[in-house]
C-alpha cells in the first residue's frame, strides 16, 4: 500500500478534495463535498476528471462526516489508503504565517485567533482541519495559506490610512487568493517564461473574485484587502464600499455588527443587485434589467480594478482570467476586455469562445489569456516539501 498525499479545501458547506500519489502533478481522484447538511451530496472524479459512480450512500451532515464519506468512496474506488499527509486551504495566515507551515496545538489556536479576520471561511478551514486530524492522527497536517502569496507587498499596498498603531496590530491588506494566483504564476513560468517576468494582471472571478497585479511572478498589488469582502463585487459579497455605509447601517439603520455582517458577506453581490442569484449563469440566462445591472456593475468594476493594476505595474504585458466565471463566461471575459483598447488589448473572438488558452488576437499588445487554475495542485507541491 503505497502512501498518497491528500488536499481539503473547506468551505461554510462544501469540503473539496484530491489525492496526490507522493509524486507527480496529476491527481489520482478529485471531488466535491457539496451543501454539507441535511441534503448534502458527494460527487468524486477519477485523475482524468470524469465523474465515476458513487459507492453506497453517503453522510454528509457535517464536515467530519463528510470527510469519513469521502474516505469511504476513495477507499472504493483506489482501495486502502496510506494518507501521509494532509493539506489544507486556510484562508488567513495574518502577519506570522507566510508559507506553508505544520499544524499543531500551537498553530491552530493562532489560526483559530484570526477568525475574527476572516469570518466566513476561517472556521470551516479548521473545521476541516480537526475533522483530517481525527481520520488521520498519524499524518502530517499543514496548512497553506491564502494571505501568503501577497505579504511581501510594497507598503503603500500594504497599508490604510489610518493610526500606524493598527497596523502595528494586523489591520492591513492581505489579498486572498494567494493559492490560484501561486498556480497561475507557477503555469505561466512553464508556458511562457518571458511573459511571466512581465508584468501580468490575473483576475480570479468566482463566486468569490478578485485581480492580482505580479512582476516577475510576485504579487504586487491586489484587490482584496483586510478581508475578503474588498475590491470586486462577488456572488454574494458586495466588493469594495465606503466605510461611511457601515456607519449609516449601524447608526440610521440599528443593524448590529452580526447584522451589517450577515449583509456585506451572505445578501449583497450579484445576488443582492439582481435580487435573483450569485451565480453568474443564471444571471446571464435570466433576461431581467435587474440582472442586466448586477453583471453590468460587475464587468465595469473588473475594467475599473483591470486600470488600478495596470497603473501599479507601470503597464501590461499580459492579462490571465482563472475561476470559474473567469474560465468558462465567454460573454464576460469578451465585455471586460472590449474597454480595454488603451492597455493594447484586441480579442479574438472564435478564439474566446472556444476557451482558448490564448483568446487575444496577433495584433493585441497585451497577450490575454485563460489558464484553469489548481489550487490543490499548490497545496500538494506544498506537502511534498515535508516528506
Amino acid at each position: 500500500m503505497s502512501s498518497v498525499l491528500l488536499t481539503l479545501n473547506a468551505g461554510s458547506s462544501s469540503l473539496k478534495f484530491a489525492v496526490f500519489a507522493a509524486q507527480g502533478d496529476v491527481p489520482l481522484a478529485t471531488g466535491l463535498a457539496d451543501r454539507i447538511g441535511a441534503n448534502g451530496t458527494i460527487t468524486l472524479r477519477d485523475g482524468k476528471g470524469d465523474t465515476v459512480p458513487q459507492a453506497g450512500a453517503a453522510d454528509v451532515s457535517s464536515h467530519q462526516a463528510a470527510l469519513l464519506s469521502i474516505l469511504g468512496q476513495l477507499r472504493a474506488r483506489l482501495g486502502e489508503l496510506d494518507v501521509a499527509a494532509v493539506g489544507h486551504r486556510i484562508v488567513h495566515g495574518g502577519i506570522s504565517f507566510v508559507a506553508p507551515t505544520l499544524l499543531d496545538a500551537n498553530t491552530l489556536q493562532a489560526l483559530e485567533a484570526l477568525v475574527p479576520f476572516a469570518p466566513l471561511h476561517q472556521p470551516h478551514n479548521l473545521a476541516g482541519v480537526r475533522a483530517a486530524i481525527a481520520a488521520f492522527p498519524k499524518a502530517r497536517q499543514v496548512a497553506c495559506f491564502d494571505t501568503a502569496f501577497h505579504r511581501n507587498h510594497p507598503f503603500v499596498n500594504d497599508t490604510f490610512a489610518l493610526p500606524r498603531v493598527f497596523y502595528e496590530k494586523g489591520v492591513r491588506r492581505y489579498g486572498f487568493h494567494g493559492l490560484s494566483y501561486e498556480f497561475i504564476a507557477s503555469e505561466l513560468h512553464r508556458i511562457a517564461p518571458r511573459l511571466a517576468e512581465g508584468r501580468v494582471i490575473v483576475a480570479h472571478l468566482g463566486n468569490g473574485a478578485s485581480v492580482c497585479a505580479l512582476h516577475h511572478g510576485r504579487s504586487i498589488a491586489s484587490t482584496m484587502g483586510f478581508t475578503a469582502l474588498d475590491g470586486l463585487p462577488m456572488g454574494t459579497r458586495c466588493g469594495q464600499l465606503d466605510p461611511g455605509v457601515v456607519l449609516y447601517l449601524m447608526d440610521q439603520e440599528k443593524l448590529s455588527a452580526a447584522q451589517i455582517s450577515d449583509l456585506l458577506y451572505k445578501h449583497s453581490g450579484l445576488l443582492g443587485l439582481s435580487g435573483l442569484s450569485n451565480d453568474m449563469r443564471e444571471l446571464e440566462a435570466a433576461g431581467t434589467p435587474e440582472a442586466a445591472q448586477a453583471i453590468d456593475y460587475f464587468v465595469f468594476r473588473v475594467q475599473r480594478e483591470f486600470g488600478a493594476m495596470a497603473a501599479a505595474l507601470g503597464g501590461v504585458d499580459a492579462i490571465v482570467f482563472c475561476g470559474g466565471i473567469g474560465e468558462n463566461a465567454k460573454a464576460i471575459r469578451a465585455r471586460v476586455c472590449e474597454r480595454l483598447a488603451w492597455m493594447g488589448v484586441e480579442l479574438d473572438h472564435a478564439r474566446n469562445s472556444q476557451n482558448a488558452l490564448v483568446v487575444s488576437s496577433e495584433l493585441s499588445r497585451a497577450q490575454v489569456m485563460v489558464i484553469k487554475t489548481n489550487e490543490e495542485l499548490v497545496i500538494a507541491r506544498a506537502l511534498r516539501g515535508f516528506n
